[in-house]
């Protein structure tokens, strides 16, 4: 889990990345400037210029930061580029899955972030818009891991699952993805996590319950 910050500095990033953050999922990342940003962090705009050198790499770092949890707790090195852990302190497939739903129920409870990620996956499939390698390579990272994660533990069922865990990480992820849109629109409508139960029990899938974070 990513550390408190500490110094003057390091708070003031994070100032500016919680309002990043906030008029981002708010308003799209065009529709945003730095200089309010700024102003919504309590800064002047040299002040967030001296912490972040443009608009893009405040973006990517709002990104990144969200994912480092949850990198860690899933798939250790995935996103940020570390090296993976020793395969003794890596956690079993089944509670790697049992983390994977409790990150589907965590963004149940942050309408803000979620939003964030709607519109910047949808803003980045323009050519040339800052985002769109981040995302190319989170969904290649995500797609090859959970398919991993998928045949490891299709494998490991009585009997074997036959289907290809590649194709059903795809479709877990369009599934994931879908369903956070459409709980935008009507949250009281759209159980995230529990569609996403249903769908992993169609394969003999059926992580246990996860608590709150």
């Amino acid at each position: 889990m990513s550390q408190a910050p500490r110094t003057k500095g390091e708070r003031t990033r994070a100032r500016i990345l919680d309002s990043a953050t906030e008029l981002f999922s708010r308003s799209g990342y065009n529709s945003v400037s730095l200089r309010e940003i700024a102003a919504h962090a309590g800064l002047t705009l040299a002040g967030l210029l001296h912490h972040f050198p443009g608009k893009e790499p405040l973006l990517l770092e709002v990104l990144s930061r969200r994912d480092e949890d949850d990198a860690a707790s899933l798939f250790p090195g995935l996103l940020g580029g570390d090296r993976p852990p020793a395969a003794e302190a890596r956690p079993s497939a089944a509670e790697r899955l049992h983390r994977l739903v409790g990150v589907v129920g965590r963004n149940s409870r942050t309408p803000g972030l979620v939003a964030l990620y709607a519109k910047l996956s949808a803003e980045a499939s323009e050519p040339g818009h800052p985002a769109r390698g981040y995302f190319v390579k989170r969904y290649t990272l995500l797609r090859a891991e959970i398919g991993a994660l998928l045949g490891e533990l299709f494998d490991a069922s009585e009997p074997p699952v036959a289907a290809d865990p590649r194709a059903v990480a795809q479709q877990l992820l369009a599934l994931m993805d879908g369903l956070q849109t459409q709980w935008l629109l009507e949250p009281d409508a759209v159980p995230m996590e529990e569609r996403v139960r249903e769908f992993l029990a169609a394969y003999g899938l059926a992580p246990g319950a996860v608590p709150e974070r």
